[in-house]
């Protein structure tokens, strides 16, 4: 009989990280789920780690380092759950995680993203997300980011998109709009694929009570997440916003590119803001490789400019955390 639930975990290395992530898995109060853990070619023992210790997870060994979406989608065709979950390999899920985000999909067919509600691992009152916003200069981000939990996120409510440290799809949606795009390969990836469920007119959920608890500085680099940064916030305005929307926030998209801009060149004598630049750069040549896809994307639109509109953060937006 196949899971209700597929959790994968993309992995490179650091398998110090497994003991918390797969062993609060195995405390979930709902059961039906698989756990894939795709490797990325660790060379630090963690595939003989995994077998030993975590026996009933299933071990895809690719070899080499396909990057987060490669991983991902790897693990994806290997899946087998009527629901897809995206978990970083740095985290730790409350008990009840998987039972509250199988009742959001279970009670609202029209769902098709639930997002969870992260916290930092070792300040547990302090957020990382509480979902992905879009602004409308072009601009995606977590909300409450580093903002104190005090309430203000407590209430079941749509958002754009579900950060990809912990991000939960419908097999069915899936089927309709396509998984991860690997031209973004790190980074803004979960940001794209909420873009395309937003446009076939899916319902993208948070749930405050499906908490997990991420190790922050255990993902990525700033230098990595500054060039791939820098990169897909431009691909995910070539490939996705609407052509009617960009004539009316043209001017704002194009503001907050040049703020960017100035920004890394007042720190120029930084990696990280050197890397930012390069992946502008990279970001505006994108535009050739990113068009066709534009054309795929838009014909699966759904809704309205308006419904559109209502679904992205305004500039100012204080929830925003920014």
């Amino acid at each position: 009989m196949l899971p209700k639930i597929s959790i994968i975990i993309p992995h490179l290395n650091k398998k110090e990280l497994l003991d918390d992530c797969l062993g609060a898995l195995r405390r979930q109060t709902f059961t039906d789920f698989e756990v894939l853990l795709v490797d990325n070619g660790s060379s630090d023992g963690t595939q003989a780690y995994v077998r030993e210790q975590f026996p009933n997870v299933r071990l895809i060994e690719l070899g080499r380092n396909l990057g987060f979406t490669g991983a991902c989608n790897a693990g994806w065709q290997a899946s087998h759950g009527e629901i897809v979950i995206l978990l970083n390999n740095d985290t730790e899920v409350d008990p009840n995680w998987l039972h509250e985000i199988w009742q959001a999909f279970a009670q609202n067919p029209l769902v098709g993203i639930v997002a969870s509600k992260m916290l930092l691992f070792d300040q547990r009152d302090t957020f990382h997300t509480a979902g992905d916003f879009y602004r409308v200069d072009g601009i995606p981000g977590n909300r409450g980011v580093w903002q104190k939990d005090v309430g203000q996120f407590d209430q079941i409510e749509p958002v754009f998109s579900a950060c990809g440290g912990s991000s939960a799809y419908r097999r069915t949606m899936l089927d309709q709009i396509g998984f991860l795009d690997d031209d973004f390969f790190f980074s803004c990836e979960d940001v794209d694929i909420g873009w395309r469920a937003q446009l076939a007119g899916w319902q993208v959920l948070y749930v405050p009570t499906a908490v997990v608890y991420h190790k922050l500085k255990a993902t990525g680099g700033s230098v990595m997440g500054s060039y791939y940064d820098g990169r897909n916030f431009l691909y995910l305005i070539w490939k996705n916003y609407p052509t009617p929307l960009l004539r009316n926030y043209w001017k704002d998209i194009l503001k907050a590119q040049l703020k960017i801009t100035r920004d890394a060149l007042r720190a120029w004598r930084g990696e990280a803001a050197r890397a930012r630049l390069r992946g502008q750069l990279a970001g505006l040549w994108g535009i050739f490789k990113m068009w066709p896809k534009r054309r795929q994307v838009q014909a699966l639109r759904r809704v309205d400019d308006d419904s559109l509109t209502a679904v992205l953060t305004p500039v100012d937006d204080p929830l925003t955390g920014r």
